[in-house]
């Protein structure tokens, strides 16, 4: 039978039955919805829509594009969990990648960047146990040979010094690196364009999600 989006199989607004005295037609069809799932299998179909149109119909992903704003930066990057959606916990639960949910990205691509950029090692965890740090000690001398393998040149110092002279960092970005993990909220249609594809939360949008998610934290525990 399919979804039909007409009005022809709508009751009267007094209530009363309509008879169909038409035929069901193509441009009155509906589709039933992607509800694109977290996933690594990545799954997009093909959809041919009105007027010979194509739509890419995401049903798994795992990754996407995330622009950094302040830093005019963007990076590829994995998608490793929805943690809040406005309109519905349910879309949480089952993990439903959907535009403007907010989810946790990979924060290793922007780390790179921002290292190789400033010349910075940013979201460095505190000192761990002895044992740990002796190990930490051993690899940290093979990155030190290594990198004096490649030595800079004093162009570039230079042009990393400039860079500092502006660099500014949000405490609450931070402090997401030292975890690997950065909110972000998807921008793009996954049901329509095949991507999940979004921007880091920064500023006031942040601190925002950052109060809702502590929120909902606080309720789990209570319900516990």
């Amino acid at each position: 039978m399919g979804i039909s989006r007409d009005s022809m199989h709508k009751r009267r607004a007094t209530g009363g039955k309509k008879k169909a005295w038409r035929k069901k037609r193509k441009y009155e069809l509906g589709r039933q919805p992607a509800m694109t799932k977290l996933s690594s299998n990545k799954t997009v179909r093909r959809v041919r829509v009105r007027g010979g149109n194509v739509k890419w119909r995401a049903l798994r992903l795992d990754t996407g594009n995330y622009s950094w704003g302040s830093e005019a930066v963007t990076r590829k990057t994995r998608i490793l969990d929805v943690v809040y959606n406005a309109s519905n916990n349910e879309l949480v639960r089952t993990q439903t990648l959907v535009k403007s949910a907010i989810v946790q990205v990979d924060a290793a691509p922007f780390k790179q960047w921002y290292s190789q950029h400033y010349g910075v090692e940013i979201g460095r965890k505190k000192k761990p146990t002895a044992a740990a740090a002796k190990k930490e000690a051993a690899a940290e001398q093979e990155g030190e040979a290594a990198a004096e393998e490649v030595k800079k040149s004093k162009h570039v110092l230079r042009k990393l010094e400039k860079r500092q002279q502006g660099r500014t960092l949000d405490a609450h970005i931070e402090e997401q690196f030292g975890g690997g993990r950065l909110l972000a909220a998807i921008s793009s249609r996954p049901g329509q364009c095949g991507r999940a594809d979004g921007y880091i939360l920064e500023g006031k949008e942040l601190e925002f999600y950052m109060k809702k998610l502590q929120r909902k934290k606080g309720k789990g525990a209570g319900a516990a």
